[in-house]
C-alpha cells in the first residue's frame, strides 16, 4: 500500500521531509487524572482529546502515517470498570469522528487480534475501516487488542498454515514473515514516541521497531499535542540514520557543516 499526502501550503514553499510514519506510545493518561485528584477514566477521556489534536497537527511535519497504541493484549487484565469505558471511548470517538476523518481523506486501519472483541466493538472497527478504505491523504493505524509478541506468533502460525495447505515452500524469508503481520503493507515506522516519561516498548511493534529512532517525551499524554509532536519530530531531524550501515566520512562532514 502507498500512501500519499494531500498537495500542503507550507510558510516555505516547500514540504516538511518527514517523518513519515511515527507511532506513538499514547503513556500517562491514569497519571494525569490522579495528578488532579480525578477518576482514570477522566484521562481517558482527556487522552482521546489528544488523540484527535496529534492527528490534526501531524500532517503539518510531513507525516503521512500515525500509529497508535490504543488497547494492548494485556490490557484486558484492567479492572473490568476501566476496560468498559476504553470501550466505550471506542464507541464515543468513532461515533463522533468518523465522519470527519472520512471527508478529510484518512485512511483507518486497525491493528491486532479481531477475534475475542466485543461483538458491537468488532462492527465499529469493521466499519471505521469499510467508511475510510478509499482514502489516501493520510493513514491513521490504531493497535487495539494487539501486542508485538503476539503479532509475531500469529504472522508464524499463518506461514505455518500455508506450508501446511501446500501454498508456501522453501525457506522463510523475512519479506514472506512480515506479510503475516496485521501491519503487513504499511509503511515502514521512522520514529517511535513514547509519552509520560517512561522508556520501553511495551510489546509495541516489535518487529516494525527493527531500525526506527526512538523519542521519549516527559509530557502525559492528556496534555499532547502539536508542540510536543513538534518536539519529537526536531530530536528526530538530529538522529543519523544508517541502518546497520555507514556513512563515508565525507558525507557525514558534509551533514555536519550543514
Amino acid at each position: 500500500m502507498t500512501v500519499q499526502t494531500a498537495a500542503t501550503s507550507f510558510e516555505d514553499g516547500q514540504p516538511p521531509q518527514g517523518p513519515h510514519h511515527v507511532a506513538i506510545i499514547m503513556d500517562g493518561n491514569g497519571r494525569w487524572a490522579e495528578r488532579r485528584g480525578l477518576p482514570r477514566a477522566m484521562g481517558h477521556r482527556e487522552g482521546v482529546q489528544a488523540l484527535k489534536r496529534t492527528v490534526q497537527a501531524a500532517p503539518r511535519f510531513g507525516i503521512r502515517c500515525l500509529t497508535v497504541f490504543g488497547f494492548s493484549t494485556e490490557n484486558w487484565q484492567r479492572p473490568a470498570e476501566e476496560v468498559s469505558d476504553l470501550m466505550g471511548l471506542v464507541r464515543a470517538y468513532v461515533g463522533s469522528d468518523l465522519d470527519r476523518l472520512k471527508k478529510e481523506g484518512v485512511r483507518i486501519r486497525i491493528l491486532g487480534r479481531r477475534a475475542g472483541l466485543p461483538t458491537d466493538i468488532a462492527a465499529i472497527v469493521d466499519k471505521a475501516e469499510a467508511n475510510t478504505a478509499g482514502n489516501d491523504r493520510f493513514l491513521l493505524q490504531v493497535a487495539f487488542n494487539y501486542g508485538g509478541r503476539a503479532d509475531i506468533v500469529d504472522a508464524a502460525q499463518a506461514w505455518a498454515d500455508k506450508v501446511a495447505r501446500g501454498e508456501a515452500a522453501g525457506p522463510l524469508t523475512e519479506e514472506a514473515f512480515a506479510l503475516g503481520l496485521s501491519s503487513a503493507g504499511g509503511p515502514p515506522v521512522d520514529l517511535i514516541v513514547r509519552t509520560s516519561g517512561e522508556q520501553r516498548l511495551s510489546n509495541f511493534l516489535l518487529w516494525e521497531a527493527a531500525y526506527a529512532e526512538f523519542v521519549f517525551q516527559d509530557v502525559l499524554w492528556p496534555d499532547y499535542g502539536a508542540e510536543a509532536l513538534g518536539d519529537a519530530v526536531a530530536q528526530y531531524h538530529n538522529r543519523d540514520r544508517r541502518f546497520g550501515g555507514r556513512h563515508p566520512a565525507s558525507s557525514k562532514a558534509a551533514r555536519a557543516k550543514g
